[in-house]
């Protein structure tokens, strides 16, 4: 018998027939020649950069790349290189890791789950090769797709164009079926409503007088011959008599197998007033289920409940800032896909892989509808949304069937978390001294149920003479449960805790933002404070309980004053409440974090509120640590396992000198105790990368993800 010789296609000279463009990081200039030559012996053309620095790769990452080889470098680790890839304008850059001396084969799944494309070993250079076109060949896809997606966008954008400047009949074929037609082509063939052209053949409407002549130029056309595809045709189907010969053309649409007709009506039929944005929304949205199909499917519609009577009169240049910013802070807030349909009105689409997980992410939009600020030209604007859902039985047909589901959305209002039992947000009696908390029949037996829904507190503003005016107004947001939480993602370098967000929280005051932790005249308020913690204990876990459905493994870390520790008796507690309802599978979902100047004035009895904290289940962290000479005193005499670095501190990453500053002060720290140390406030790609070559676990800032209004994972986009 003969030989039957099997190539594969990866291994053909069609990658070969493309510049490479290879990033490659190592200290080794050898091992840079070995990997060229490789490739250029195997007739590749390559283009080829070697760098070993964090400063060459931030630069770099701003051109275009085929592939990242990353092997050994002095200042820059391959989670750090990762983390950056994620973040620049090539999330899905893939990076081989050459294999490193320690590497443990039994960990290699590890290294995927981290992002890794693969771990190869340059010594087997056949290994490495073929390793080497597979995670080409990837990249290479990936590119094509996005280069085909955006000339289908423009391709679809032009044509949309045509078509809604001149008077065209448009329907979508397949296998010769009416998919859909627009207003135009359903009254040229005497139809009322799309509905009744679905499913009916071509042949039925088009009625051609010459009908062998039509088969054979359709069927050249179904096989791709687009010649054919534009050509005039006499009808006998008496609702067209007026326009033969009807002027036909045939292209490609984007679903497989179908094709677009279009017949020009020239002026015989009133054009159809259509908002050129809806329809372009329209478009974008099919696009974006095609691209990223999901069988649950919601649009959600963003709109101004009342507009700030001074943006109305602004000038044009504020005028149209103002509602780029309203475009910007539903990007921001919301990760999903935007568009818009009207001048302040935008919808978004929402997908998950379950109706549960659907229901989480609309009931988390609930806190947007809160009074917003929008910044434009050093102003601050009022921003007041109105959102409503609807969730899609299948795909869009027409800019009729989007108006439709617009329509039912603007109408309904977002879920909401399900009624449960409610917490007691009254204050007992402050006193100084921290008492054993006595748990009571009622909450040791309490059977809490899945879903949670907290009523806002019933606080009576008491008369106080000679008040602040941002203490009234404070006590006022309070009431109507106007106060905002902030929820900032933590990026975890060991990648075991990834849903980590610290919760902090402001007010609008004077049309500006008034952060809380900055309010030094609410310390002289202690009911006031108290009140205000615990208000923001309880949003915060009901946003907490909602946002596990999604992410099982969440976790907060809740910024609190002192008054709270010191001077309510029962707030262990309370906690140990809290911690029940939010139904965690995580034993210490909530870590409590207090001011390290607050629990040095206060120590002997901080420590015993931590204590009884750390026995009802909570977590407890020092925030502003590390810039004091008593520091390193405090962090002796206290059992926390939790740090956030004060920002004096985050600012020594400006330099190399000033970064072997801050390794040394934690190393002080870590010797004392064993600590997971949080770096905060890196709002920059150099502080962020920098923040590697420290022994800090936890990164954060609005490099990452900025402070949002709900609880999203910056990675699901």
């Amino acid at each position: 018998m003969g030989s039957i010789e099997v190539r594969n296609p990866l291994l053909s000279k069609k990658l070969k027939r493309t510049e490479t463009r290879l990033l490659i990081i190592d200290d080794n200039q050898i091992r840079f020649n070995q990997i060229r030559d490789l490739l250029t012996d195997s007739e590749h053309h390559v283009q080829a950069a070697l760098l070993d620095d964090l400063q060459n790769f931030e630069k770099q990452l701003n051109l275009p790349w085929d592939l990242v080889i990353f092997g050994r470098a002095y200042d820059l680790k391959y989670d750090q290189a990762l983390s950056l890839i994620r973040l620049s304008s090539q999330p899905n850059l893939p990076l081989i890791l050459i294999q490193p001396e320690d590497f443990d084969a039994a960990k290699y799944s590890n290294y995927v789950h981290k992002g890794i494309y693969d771990v190869l070993n340059l010594e087997h250079l056949d290994q490495f090769y073929i390793g080497f076109i597979r995670a080409l060949s990837f990249s290479r896809l990936v590119q094509t797709q996005k280069h085909l997606m955006d000339e289908l966008e423009t391709a679809q954008s032009q044509a949309q164009s045509f078509v809604e400047d001149s008077n065209k009949a448009v329907a979508m074929i397949q296998e010769g079926i009416h998919l859909e037609a627009n207003d135009e082509y359903l009254k040229l063939f005497g139809f009322k409503t799309a509905d009744e052209i679905i499913g009916l053949p071509l042949l039925d409407l088009l009625q051609p007088k010459d009908l062998n002549d039509f088969k054979v130029r359709f069927k050249k056309i179904n096989q791709g011959q687009f010649d054919f595809g534009k050509f005039e045709l006499n009808s006998l189907n008496n609702h067209v008599t007026a326009q033969n010969p009807l002027k036909i053309e045939f292209i490609p649409a984007t679903e497989d197998d179908a094709l677009q007709i279009t017949i020009d009506i020239g002026n015989s039929s009133p054009a159809v007033e259509k908002g050129p944005a809806k329809a372009n929304a329209f478009q974008q949205i099919n696009r974006t289920m095609t691209k990223q199909p999901s069988d649950i499917n919601a649009l959600v519609t963003f709109s101004l409940s009342s507009y700030e009577e001074s943006i109305l009169h602004a000038d044009w240049k504020t005028y149209t800032a103002y509602f780029q910013g309203v475009s910007n802070f539903l990007k921001e807030q919301t990760h999903a896909p935007l568009f818009k349909l009207e001048s302040g009105i935008f919808t978004g689409l929402f997908q998950a892989e379950t109706t549960a997980k659907l229901d989480s992410k609309l009931i988390g939009l609930n806190a947007l509808t809160k009074p917003q600020l929008i910044s434009v030209n050093n102003e601050s604007y009022p921003l007041n949304l109105r959102i409503g859902y609807t969730v899609l039985d299948g795909d869009l047909r027409d800019e009729a069937h989007l108006d439709q589901y617009v329509g039912k959305a603007f109408s309904t209002a977002l879920p909401q978390n399900q009624p449960a039992p409610e917490l007691d947000l009254s204050i007992p009696e402050l006193q100084f001294s921290i008492q054993e908390p006595v748990a009571t029949p009622e909450i040791a037996s309490a059977e809490i149920p899945l879903s949670i829904n907290f009523s806002k507190p019933e606080i009576e503003a008491p008369v106080v003479l000679n008040e602040p005016a941002v203490i009234k107004a404070l006590r006022t947001c309070l009431e109507r449960g106007e106060i905002h939480l902030k929820y900032q993602q933590l990026y975890d370098k060991e990648d075991l805790n990834l849903y980590t967000y610290e919760v902090t929280s402001g007010f609008i005051f004077e049309n500006k933002w008034k952060d809380i932790s900055t309010l030094k005249e609410l310390s002289d308020d202690s009911e006031l404070s108290i009140k205000l913690d615990r208000w923001i204990l309880v949003e915060s876990c009901k946003q907490l309980h909602n946002f596990i459905t999604q992410y099982p493994d969440a976790k907060l870390i809740i910024n609190l004053n002192k008054e709270i520790l010191l001077q309510d008796r029962t707030f262990p507690e309370f906690i140990s409440k809290l911690i029940t309802i939010i139904r965690s599978k995580l034993q210490n979902p909530l870590v409590l974090q207090f001011s390290e100047l607050d629990i040095d004035q206060n120590i002997d009895e901080a420590q015993k509120a931590f204590k009884e904290l750390r026995k009802n289940g909570a977590e407890i962290s020092l925030r502003e640590f590390g810039d004091s000479m008593f520091s390193e005193t405090l962090l002796r005499k206290l059992d926390v396992h939790c740090l956030t670095l004060h920002q004096n501190l985050t600012k020594l990453l400006g330099t190399d000198k000033q970064c072997q500053e801050l390794r040394e002060k934690l190393c002080i720290f870590h010797d004392i105790r064993p600590l997971q140390i949080m770096l905060r406030e890196l709002n920059d790609m150099t502080l962020f990368a920098n923040a590697w070559n420290v022994d800090a676990r936890f990164i954060q800032g609005d490099y990452f993800q900025k402070k949002l209004d709900h609880l999203i994972d910056v990675q699901d986009q």
